[in-house]
């Protein structure tokens, strides 16, 4: 005896059960992301402080305020700790490799830049 499922209950090719989709990501981890991706690729510390106003006036356009007070303040708070982090980067850094140094800094320079935007923006 076989048994044989009709077509319509096979799952269809790509079909993914409820539980093995893929939730979007929260809106402060794909912000995040986004800064990370400018960074990866050397952005100035002015174009990610510029980043960070764009996807702040993103969230004010389709989120309430106290939505918007939230995020920053975690963005805030992710930034804090990047900067320390940076900060013990630079530190740590090895002074007899140049290249290394110059990394650090950059990397320093532009997480501050993206912190003070945000502070900038969480005051106004």
């Amino acid at each position: 005896m076989t048994t044989d499922v009709p077509n319509m209950f096979r799952a269809k090719k790509g079909f993914k059960m409820p539980a093995q989709a893929k939730s979007r990501p929260r809106p402060i981890d794909d912000a995040m992301r986004r800064l990370l991706d400018l960074a990866a690729r050397a952005a100035a510390p002015g174009r990610m402080a510029r980043e960070v106003g764009v996807i702040i006036t993103e969230w004010r356009a389709i989120e309430e305020a106290d939505v918007v007070r939230e995020r920053i303040a975690e963005m805030l708070e992710q930034l804090d700790t990047g900067v320390i982090d940076a900060e013990e980067q630079v530190a740590d850094a090895d002074r007899d490799q140049p290249a290394a140094m110059t990394q650090a800094n950059a990397t320093l320079a532009a997480i501050t830049a993206c912190r003070n935007a945000a502070r900038y923006a969480a005051a106004g």
